[in-house]
């Protein structure tokens, strides 16, 4: 992420991300109600740690539960890790996804004192093919709100959002060329980029 970033850009950040998901197969059973109450739930928590007041070493950890606790996890840094992943060992993939987890939360944590006073709402959500779209608000200090679009689905057997749209950008996809950049420049050293990804950020 360039130095400096704008509000509106480190908000991109909640999103830990690469490409936007193909996601086979029918709806199961998860509702509109559902996706919808989730999103609600994610931004409620959100809208608590921006506002707490906290230290930066608890942001990190508060962002990285709601992270563990509302992403589709595995699905993201496997998309974040491109086709470096089909040649992963089980045992990379777990490291690497254990790795990503801890360099999102910091990555984008540093600089959460940034939306203080602003918030997140729920607007609506709607089906789209096999997964479904949760609209939101975002209202920050100094600037016009801007749409925030979250995609829930229940493939991995919960209710989760495995990516994050901010007016229109995938931010799947940003991560993706980031962490496609980072291991490129270690030679394609999965082992190496796991190293550096459990202190960057």
């Amino acid at each position: 992420m360039r130095n400096n970033p704008s509000r509106r850009s480190v908000l991109a950040g909640l999103a830990a991300g690469g490409t936007a998901l193909s996601l086979a197969g029918p709806l199961a059973a998860l509702t509109t109600s559902q996706a919808r109450d989730l999103i609600d739930q994610v931004v409620a928590d959100i809208n608590s740690v921006i506002n707490s007041r906290r230290s930066e070493a608890q942001m990190f950890a508060d962002f990285e539960r709601i992270f563990t606790r509302y992403a589709d996890v595995q699905i993201i840094a496997r998309s974040a890790l491109g086709v470096a992943a089909r040649q992963a060992s089980a045992a990379q993939m777990r490291a690497f996804t254990d790795a990503f987890r801890g360099y999102i939360s910091r990555k984008y944590g540093k600089r959460f004192r940034e939306f203080i006073g602003g918030k997140l709402e729920v607007n609506d959500a709607r089906p789209v093919k096999s997964f479904y779209e949760v609209k939101t608000t975002a209202y920050l200090r100094g600037e016009s709100p801007f749409d925030v679009t979250f995609l829930v689905s229940d493939k991995s057997g919960r209710n989760l959002f495995f990516n994050l749209y901010i007016e229109g950008v995938n931010m799947l996809a940003t991560e993706r060329t980031e962490i496609g950049a980072m291991l490129d420049r270690r030679r394609g050293d999965l082992d190496a980029l796991i190293r550096d990804l459990k202190t960057a950020g």
